[in-house]
């Protein structure tokens, strides 16, 4: 099975299924000398993992991510660097009816058309659960886009017909976390959240969509056709599961405009051209113009539902009723928040690299220095540290 991995220079390789030991991550390519913690991870994953409110999944999985290698003295050292976050609440039993009886819209029939075989617990690799490890590396590549100023958010701004306003960027960090729904607006994040329970209540689930939005990019990153921003962006996107759409500064609304409404008049500010709007989503010719990069990203709604279902079992050659009664979110949104912004950091940090805004290797740039503040110190020279020192 290939397509397990993500990324050019910044490169993410994941591991796990959704009810084995532990899932996994090793992330290629970070420069050295980022100071960098389990801590700093585990912040993202904490707004992505199962159980945290009423309309998530009730999975009780802490997902506390342990890091292996690449970390020297809480300092990255350029090496790979290697994540685990465990399983710890799987129940495998609820799937067994499915085995040769495939769940309506999942991967069950088309993993197995392709490989023969598949793991069945939980949708084994097909599972959301593996995003768990997308955030964790996102997490990484958040932290290094921060020293260069550039910030990613994003907040779920539709569910089902319910649709909420535009709102700021500094509306969206404000806001976009105090509720469960994550709607930076609160007004519409109390509507959303009704309808949620009423589709929940009901044995149904209902789709969404998230929006995003990255500033403080520069210009010049990308390059033109199949490495522009907006392909590999939209590659990044949608990978996501249940994603459906993938839009871009107008997005669909394009279609509506003339080419003279749509177009981004130039105009001078500070002696710097700079467009007059941003219709174009901060990207123009497949590479970004240094304006804030803006979209949107559709997810259906969740296929496992506990509302009465076909599927036919290729092993009995009956066709029988289905009925997915494990522990499913009824929408997918809240959680897909996290998610979303670790593709577009983790695509971010990659365009950064490649188009040397940071040096690959180490992020102090000074090349050749040795003696740095981040290299490790001989235990023999500190005369003071009695449990270290090398006898």
């Amino acid at each position: 099975m290939n397509g397990n991995g993500f990324g050019r220079l910044f490169q993410v390789t994941t591991y796990g299924e959704s009810h084995g030991d532990a899932m996994g991550v090793t992330v290629s390519g970070c420069p050295a000398g980022l100071e960098l913690s389990e801590e700093d991870i585990q912040g993202d994953l904490d707004r992505r993992k199962p159980g945290q409110s009423m309309i998530t999944t009730s999975r009780g999985e802490p997902d506390e991510v342990e890091i292996h290698s690449g970390i020297q003295d809480g300092y990255t050292t350029g090496t790979p660097i290697g994540m685990t976050i465990q399983n710890k609440d799987a129940r495998s039993g609820k799937y067994e009816p499915f085995i040769t009886a495939p769940r309506p819209s999942h991967g069950d029939f088309t993993y197995s058309a392709k490989f023969g075989t598949r793991n069945w617990g939980g949708g084994g690799r097909s599972s959301a659960r593996e995003t768990v490890n997308w955030v964790a590396a996102g997490a990484i590549a958040k932290k290094i886009l921060e020293t260069e100023g550039v910030r990613v958010k994003a907040h779920v701004n539709q569910i089902g017909d319910i649709e909420a306003p535009d709102v700021s960027f500094e509306e969206i960090l404000e806001h976009s976390e105090e509720n469960e729904v994550r709607c930076a607006h609160p007004e519409t994040a109390a509507e959303m959240r009704e309808a949620i329970d009423q589709y929940q209540e009901a044995g149904d689930s209902i789709g969404g969509s998230i929006y995003f939005e990255a500033q403080g990019v520069p210009r010049g990153l990308g390059a033109p056709r199949f490495d522009s921003v907006t392909a590999r962006l939209g590659q990044a996107l949608m990978s996501v599961p249940a994603a459906t759409a993938f839009e871009l500064g107008l997005g669909k609304e394009a279609r509506e405009y003339t080419g003279k409404d749509r177009n981004d008049d130039w105009e001078f500010e500070d002696g710097e051209p700079t467009p007059a709007e941003n219709d174009h989503g901060g990207i123009q010719g497949g590479i970004t113009s240094g304006e804030p990069i803006y979209g949107e990203l559709t997810l259906h709604a969740p296929t496992s539902i506990p509302k009465e279902q076909t599927t036919v079992d290729w092993e009995t050659g009956e066709e029988k009723t289905a009925q997915v009664v494990g522990r499913h979110d009824p929408v997918l949104p809240p959680r897909g928040v996290p998610v979303v912004e670790a593709m577009i950091n983790l695509t971010l940090l990659d365009f950064m690299l490649l188009g040397g805004r940071i040096n690959p290797d180490r992020l102090d740039g000074d090349v050749g220095e040795y003696d740095t503040d981040y290299h490790p110190s001989s235990p023999e020279n500190d005369p003071e540290d009695a449990e270290t020192r090398v006898e």
